[in-house]
C-alpha cells in the first residue's frame, strides 16, 4: 500500500533510545538489515522511544563517533555487527576508541571461549573474549553474556545471534508502556491541520501522527494519538473528534 510521509505534532519524552548498526555488508546491500526491523518493535512494546538509526561502516572512526554521541543523547543504545574474528570485526575497538578506553581481554569470556571450542579453538577465537575496559557483562538466562559499556549495549549483527541477546535482557529496558489510539478521516491533511494544531497545543503530552491514504475507500488520513496512559490519550481523542465532528469515519480506543 503507497503511504505519503508522516507529520508528527508534538513531542512527550521518556526512555530513549539510538540504534547503530555497523557493517560494510549493510552498506553495500550485500544484506539487508533485519536487526532494527526487530527492535524497532521489542522497544516499542517496552515503552522505549526510538529517535535515531545510523547505519555505518566498520571503520574505527565512524564508530568512535557516532556511539559516543549517541550515548550523550539517548537513554539507551544499541550496536549491530561488527563483533566477531575477523579483520572487519572493529566495533569493540572502536567503542573503546570513541570513549578513551583501551580494549582489554575479558578473563571471564576467554575461559567460556576456550570451554566452547576445546581442543578446535583458533586463535582468532579469542577475540571474542575482548571489550573495552570497564565494560560490564550482562546476563540473562543464556550462558553467552550481552557486553555493556555505560548506556551501550554491544550486539551482534547475525540477526538470530541479535534476536536471542536482546531477548536475554529485554526485560531491563521495560519503561512506561505507550498508550495509542486511531482516529480514521474523510478530509485531506491540509483540512485537518488547523485542528491537530489546536489540539497539540491543549494536550502537550500527547504525540499526534498524520498519515495520508490513498487507496483505502472510507478513509483518507490515519491519526494516531499516543501518550503513557489511556486517560491522557482518551481526552485528546475527544477534543479532537469534537473539533473535525462529521470529518471522523471511525475511531479506534488506545490500546
Amino acid at each position: 500500500m503507497t503511504q505519503a510521509p508522516a507529520h508528527l505534532y508534538s513531542a512527550a519524552v521518556g526512555a530513549t533510545a539510538g540504534i547503530v548498526v555497523i557493517g560494510d555488508e549493510i552498506l553495500s546491500g550485500k544484506f539487508a538489515d533485519e536487526n532494527a526491523a526487530f527492535l524497532i518493535a521489542e522497544l516499542r512494546s517496552l515503552g522505549v522511544e526510538l529517535r535515531r538509526i545510523s547505519v555505518i561502516p566498520d571503520d574505527l572512526d565512524d564508530i568512535a563517533e557516532t556511539v559516543p554521541r549517541f550515548a550523550a543523547r539517548f537513554t539507551h543504545v544499541f550496536t549491530s555487527g561488527g563483533v566477531g574474528p575477523t579483520h572487519d570485526d572493529v566495533t569493540m575497538a572502536g567503542i573503546a576508541r570513541g570513549f578513551g578506553t583501551r580494549v582489554v581481554q575479558a578473563p571471564e569470556l576467554e575461559a567460556k571461549v576456550r570451554l566452547f571450542w576445546g581442543e578446535k579453538l583458533a586463535p582468532a577465537n579469542l577475540r571474542l573474549a575482548q571489550i573495552p575496559d570497564g565494560a560490564e557483562l550482562i546476563y540473562g538466562d543464556a550462558v553467552w553474556p550481552v557486553v555493556g559499556f555505560r548506556n551501550v549495549y554491544i550486539l551482534p549483527g547475525v540477526p538470530a545471534l541479535f534476536r536471542r541477546k536482546f531477548l536475554d535482557i529485554r526485560e531491563r529496558f521495560r519503561a512506561t508502556p505507550v498508550a495509542v489510539a486511531r482516529v480514521y478521516c474523510s478530509a485531506e491533511e491540509g483540512v485537518l491541520a488547523p485542528h491537530l494544531d489546536a489540539v497539540v497545543a491543549a494536550h502537550p503530552a500527547v504525540k499526534i501522527g498524520s498519515y495520508p491514504r490513498f487507496e483505502e475507500q472510507d478513509f483518507r488520513v490515519l491519526l494516531t494519538l499516543e501518550a503513557a496512559d489511556a486517560a491522557t490519550v482518551t481526552s485528546a481523542v475527544d477534543d479532537l473528534c469534537a473539533r473535525l465532528g462529521p470529518l471522523v469515519v471511525r475511531t479506534q480506543p488506545p490500546t
